[in-house]
């Protein structure tokens, strides 16, 4: 097929480089290590082992192994007799400078003890990424070991990341307990939106007396810019945008059943996530601009009941513009089969 349109040409390239997830998983840990021993975070003689890598990283033993290989032959590490690598002499290295984190302090007999940082987090984004853009135009059935094995995580990580798309409301068990993502059809668009309308502006009236000194003026002063110069918003700063008000502001209502209520519309943010970055604009400029900065006009004035009103008629009008950026973007994506999705509509 077609390479995909819609997605990131740096995300294009890297598949092609790497050749594949599991090789993307290798060359991040790669990097990663040989930045931490040339920064000094892994001495010389630190000790690392496969076993240990591969649960820092999340993955299988086999990228894991192919990364110390590969750090063993640029002169990184050093095999030692028997089981595992140890950091080589600065003398010894002739690899590239990679940046990365520091490691955690050693253990016993010398071992560096590697932190492990949470597993799905390495490849959740992409996880994320890849569904948003494709229930533009279908639904999908999500399988758990196939994730797994076509990132090289163990079925706990890959678990975990669809512990976290339900959370985020892209993903929900159908009657026979299967993962699904349902596709963002007129029809679904316009009920999600319903929702948020019953939704958000009661939590804005919570929210209004724990927002923080600053945050409505910081927001005011970023949307007045964005207004004022349109050309120079980027898919980033939209979503930003975006998310100080829906998000962040919504954040401070101090009721968390309230902030679990908002998990399933909120699924649109993530897909105008996705959206903003990589589909031509709409509207020369946004309309949602001036209408977040009039609700937060509102809430400087301390006149809350007023901008909870308008953040519900913003929401109506938002409900027709979301279905036509969904549309358009649908037009133009030709996606690659994955062996973790199944459409399923």
């Amino acid at each position: 097929m077609a390479a995909q349109r819609g997605v990131p040409a740096a995300s294009r390239q890297e598949a092609g480089a790497t050749r594949g997830a599991a090789a993307r998983l290798y060359q991040r840990a790669f990097d990663i290590l040989a930045g931490e021993i040339g920064a000094g975070g892994l001495a010389a003689g630190a000790r690392l082992l496969e076993s240990a890598v591969a649960a820092r990283f999340g993955i299988s033993r086999a990228p894991a192994r192919q990364a110390l290989e590969a750090l063993a032959h640029e002169g990184w590490l050093e095999k030692l007799p028997g089981r595992g690598y140890a950091v080589a002499p600065a003398g010894a290295r002739h690899g590239r400078h990679a940046r990365g984190r520091v490691a955690g302090p050693a253990g016993p007999a010398g071992e560096l003890r590697l932190h492990a940082q949470p597993s799905w987090e390495r490849i959740y984004a992409e996880v994320e990424a890849q569904i948003a853009a494709r229930t533009s135009f279908a639904s999908w059935q999500v399988n758990e070991a196939m994730l797994a094995r076509h990132y090289q995580v163990s079925r706990t990580v890959a678990r975990d990341v669809i512990g976290r798309l339900q959370q985020r409301g892209i993903l929900h068990k159908d009657d026979s307990s299967r993962w699904h993502a349902p596709a963002l059809t007129p029809d679904h668009v316009s009920q999600l939106y319903e929702l948020r309308c019953l939704i958000e502006p009661a939590v804005m009236l919570k929210a209004y007396e724990r927002l923080p000194p600053g945050l409505v003026a910081g927001m005011e002063q970023r949307l007045r810019a964005a207004i004022e110069r349109p050309d120079t918003i980027d898919g980033a700063m939209l979503n930003q945008l975006e998310k100080e008000l829906h998000v962040t502001l919504l954040s401070h209502c101090g009721r968390q059943t309230m902030m679990q209520a908002l998990a399933l519309p909120h699924a649109l943010l993530i897909a105008h996530q996705f959206l903003y970055n990589w589909m031509p604009r709409l509207f020369p400029v946004e309309p949602f601009l001036a209408e977040h900065l009039e609700i937060v006009q509102c809430l400087a004035a301390r006149r809350p009941k007023a901008a909870a009103r308008l953040l519900q008629e913003h929401l109506k009008g938002s409900s027709d513009r979301a279905a036509l950026r969904i549309e358009a973007f649908a037009g133009q994506f030709d996606p690659d089969d994955l062996p973790y999705l199944k459409r399923i509509g």
